[in-house]
This record gives C-alpha cells, structure tokens and sequence, in this order.
C-alpha cells in the first residue's frame, strides 16, 4: 500500500474490481490497512475521483446505496451495474453469491505492487 491517505487507500482498493462484480461496503473497509468502518468507505465512495468505479461497491444485502445520497440520479449506480452484466432481482437486488469479488489482504498487496511496477 501507498502512505497516502485512507481515502486513496479505499480508492486502491475499489480499482482492483473488474466490471461485472461487486465488492460491498464492509468487504472493503476490512482489506485496508487502516481501521476503518463501512459507513467511512461510502463516505470516501461519495466524493471519488472519477476514475474510481464507486458503482461496484454496493450494501451488504447487493442492493444500491447511492439512491439516497444527494446528488445522485436513482437507478444510476444499479443503471451501470446492469451495463457490466449484472443482473437485479424485482426488489433492486443482486445476487452477491454470484458477482462478489474475493480478494483478501495478500491479494490487494500483491495486486498494487504490481500495478504500481506497471509503465
């Protein structure tokens, strides 16, 4: 990991989910170095630079958070979602057996040294 800030260490993170799968809220807050709780990862979600995918992390029930925050269009992050090939369920729910991206600590270390190392 870098020795930048929480938020760039969750934004590292978030980069690491390919399109068509999903990471939620509390799966993100437990790979970071830092203490950090769920709630601090939708916070670092709500102002992300754009080339963070914030529309791959969504609640721990599959369903989309960002329909309540200000400033977000409903159906929007469910809308991109649907566009990697993701599939919702009629009451706005995915199926996170079936688009959860695992990654655990090794992996995310390995994964940004890597990345870092990249031209």
């Amino acid at each position: 990991m870098t020795d930048s800030n929480a938020w760039e260490e969750v934004y590292e993170i978030v980069r690491l989910i390919p399109p068509g799968r999903v990471m939620n809220y509390g799966q993100v807050a437990a790979l970071c170095s830092r203490p950090l709780t769920p709630r601090a990862v939708g916070w670092a979600m709500h102002d992300c630079p754009s080339d963070v995918p914030w529309h791959r992390v969504v609640n721990a029930a599959g369903g989309c958070s960002t329909d309540r925050a200000a400033g977000n269009r409903p159906g929007r992050q469910q809308g991109l979602l649907e566009t990697e090939g993701i599939d919702f369920s009629h009451a706005g729910r995915l199926d996170m057996n079936s688009y959860r991206f695992e990654l655990d600590v090794d992996d995310v270390v390995e994964l940004l040294v890597d990345a870092e190392a990249a031209p």
